[in-house]
């Protein structure tokens, strides 16, 4: 007797065992078929992508690539087109500064030029009117010399 109680009480293999086979028994029934045709779309769905997407894709990635590349080489020909240009226009504009500069430098070496001529004209005027002064300065002396004596 009490073997039996125990084994009913206590042990749930039967009860567990039975429960599990109606679970496995349900899930194959209503799910196996849902999963099988579940999977079955898949393996289609894959087949068409490698068959007809796929090869379809990869044509239009050439022709797009191949354009794509074309109108880059068109760019790249178009910037460095552009930058010769600029380049030679910064070269002209250097060239201009470089003229400006020149005839700055020409037209200030000759007003240095200039200012030393008009510098020894003024000291020679200069000097010519300090002999003058000096010499009239002397013959006042000599006058006033005259006066001193009476």
């Amino acid at each position: 007797d009490v073997g039996e109680i125990y084994s009913r009480l206590l042990d749930h293999r039967p009860v567990i065992q039975g429960e599990i086979r109606y679970f496995v028994k349900e899930f194959e029934e209503k799910r196996g078929l849902r999963e099988l045709r579940v999977l079955e779309n898949l393996k289609n769905t894959i087949f068409e992508t490698n068959e007809r997407v796929l090869p379809k894709c990869e044509q239009a990635m050439q022709d797009n690539l191949s354009e794509t590349f074309k109108r880059l080489q068109a760019a790249n020909t178009m910037i460095h087109r552009l930058q010769e240009k600029e380049c030679e226009a910064r070269k002209l504009q250097a060239d201009k500064v470089m003229a400006r500069e020149e005839k700055c430098v020409a037209h200030w070496e000759e007003f240095m030029k200039e200012q030393q001529t008009k510098r020894a004209e003024v000291d020679e005027e200069h000097r010519k009117a300090m002999e003058r002064l000096k010499e009239q300065y002397s013959e006042m002396e000599k006058e006033l010399a005259k006066y001193v004596s009476f």
